[in-house]
């Protein structure tokens, strides 16, 4: 079939469509001295030792000595094993089987991975994961509209201190489909939220930890939006879960719907992806769930087998029943998070969050006792916390970046009313020695 590109007047009644007056325009948010500008030629080609070394060069270009940034992609210890393991060809090269009964291998793996994350999280189900933990949550809040019986609504009340670039993602792929986002209020004094009126809405949202590291009290927010006929969508932190009650077991019921970003799970920061996002949910909705669930079973030998038990995609029913067009269950990454979780077991992951914990308790109170320094929030926390600065974040992140010191995040890019904030992240990998260096950074950059 010959390729049959689009004609200047398609390209023009699409961008009439959507607003905007060029192709350019729709990608005015890369910035210019990023942009290769227009490929008049392909270059000559290069040798794979040159290649090799190029790359090499532009990754060393993202290196820092010491890095305390997370806002949702972490620095854990990944054991050697699980690399060595999904580095295999028969891994690191298979794709998305279509005929998937034939390959026992990749089913099996599959399996495993939805079987450890509805341990983890102690819901009923969970699938063959979606993209990341953002697209998860879109697809969380279209599931539940589609899912609650009770409710005739179109919106959703969100957790005002949910990921920000979450609720971004959310908003732009829910939009089109009419669906309405609110937002719950935090407080000011403790970043977390504020008691919500759940009023004729589909689903909450929660967030657990919240963007800012902060614990809610979960209890109570699950079983008041219980009470006025909404679902319960949560959003955690995987390693959390080491040392936090389950959202399966929040309130009288338990959250309906439960999603989150895998990338903690054996999976390296690596610039920013590519990431796996999970999803669970109770068995009352299982048919609204998006994506792939494996299912094992025997076969008429008697022996064990697995296969796919639900896949409501919509090239295998009709179009206007499917709930979702997601046609990979990010195979690698799904991998290296069964590993991981496999060779951590339930000690490996309360070990890990507990040095997290005492790792970031240590950071705070070394902070504090920097003169102008204190901690934003009062409130329970995990992982993370924001400290508030005497000046500018922005300007006190570059002074410790001089000294090979990733110091955190600016809150200014969520509000300017937080740009003398700082959200500051400690995971296991972090030694006493690393908080020293970051403490006497942080005292330097101030006085500078």
């Amino acid at each position: 079939m010959p390729f049959v590109p689009h004609t200047d007047e398609d390209e023009k009644l699409m961008l009439d469509a959507i607003g905007v007056s060029s192709i350019e325009d729709l990608f005015d948010e890369i910035p210019s001295n990023l942009r290769a500008g227009e490929l008049m030629h392909i270059p000559d080609g290069i040798s794979e030792m040159e290649l090799m070394r190029l790359m090499n060069e532009r990754a060393s270009a993202d290196h820092v000595d010491l890095s305390f940034l997370g806002a949702g992609a972490y620095q854990h210890h990944i054991p050697a094993a699980v690399w060595d393991i999904v580095s295999r060809g028969e891994f690191l090269t298979a794709y998305t089987p279509y005929q998937a009964e034939a390959s026992q291998g990749t089913l099996q793996l599959i399996y495993e991975f939805q079987t450890m994350i509805s341990r983890l999280t102690a819901m009923e189900v969970a699938n063959a994961s979606v993209y990341d933990g953002a697209s998860a949550l879109a697809e969380a809040m279209l599931m539940a509209i589609r899912a609650n019986r009770k409710s005739k609504s179109k919106r959703i009340l969100c957790a005002g201190n949910v990921h920000p670039l979450y609720l971004s993602a959310c908003r732009a792929i829910v939009s089109n489909q009419q669906i309405e986002i609110d937002t719950v209020q935090w407080s000011d004094e403790t970043g977390t939220l504020m008691r919500p009126k759940v009023e004729d809405y589909a689903a909450l949202v929660i967030a657990q930890p919240n963007f800012f590291g902060g614990l809610e009290d979960v209890d109570t927010l699950t079983d008041l939006a219980h009470e006025n006929g909404a679902l319960v969508i949560a959003v955690v932190n995987p390693t959390s879960l080491g040392l936090l009650k389950p959202p399966g077991l929040w309130g009288e019921e338990g959250a309906d719907i439960v999603v989150g970003e895998g990338q903690p799970l054996g999976i390296p920061v690596a610039s920013g992806g590519p990431y796996l996002g999970f999803m669970c949910c109770t068995r009352a909705i299982v048919r609204q769930m998006p994506g792939r669930i494996i299912g094992g079973t025997v076969d008429l030998e008697g022996k064990r087998g697995f296969t796919l038990t639900l896949q409501a995609r919509e090239q295998h029913i009709r179009r206007a029943k499917a709930t979702s067009n997601i046609c990979t269950n990010q195979g690698l990454l799904v991998t290296a998070a069964t590993i991981y979780l496999s060779l951590m077991g339930d000690q490996g992951l309360y070990e890990t969050a507990k040095q997290c914990h005492l790792g970031l308790r240590r950071l705070l109170d070394g902070a504090v006792q920097i003169p102008g320094v204190q901690l934003k929030f009062r409130s329970a926390n995990f992982h993370e916390a924001v400290l508030k600065l005497p000046r500018a974040a922005d300007l006190v992140l570059q002074h410790m970046a001089t000294g090979g010191v990733l110091g955190g995040l600016s809150l200014g890019m969520l509000d300017d009313s937080l740009a003398d904030c700082l959200l500051v992240n400690v995971t296991e990998t972090k030694t006493y020695g690393d908080i020293e260096r970051f403490l006497h950074s942080l005292s330097a950059a101030l006085e500078a």
